[in-house]
């Protein structure tokens, strides 16, 4: 259902593109390749059972979490334009 000056599907077009969006985020995020013995961020050894769980490993488990919450905070995209994304 369009409404006003939409298109038919406006609505489900952005929700498509925000969940393509998400996946292409999640996957560039994936590690590829090797993964590292020690930490990129500590220099830690990374331990051989987060090496075999998670390919391309680059970092120790508490340097992950830290990273995984500053990224986190950052927010996702509001396609809509709502007035109150516009105040801000």
């Amino acid at each position: 259902m369009a409404g006003g000056w939409t298109n038919d599907g406006a609505v489900q077009d952005q929700i498509d593109d925000s969940v393509s969006d998400a996946v292409e985020r999640a996957r560039s995020q994936l590690g590829n390749g090797a993964a590292r013995s020690h930490c990129e961020e500590c220099g830690e050894p990374i331990p051989e059972a987060r090496r075999r769980a998670v390919p391309g490993a680059r970092c120790c488990i508490a340097c992950q979490a830290e990273r995984d919450a500053r990224r986190d905070g950052a927010g996702g995209v509001n396609r809509r334009a709502s007035k109150d994304s516009l105040l801000r």
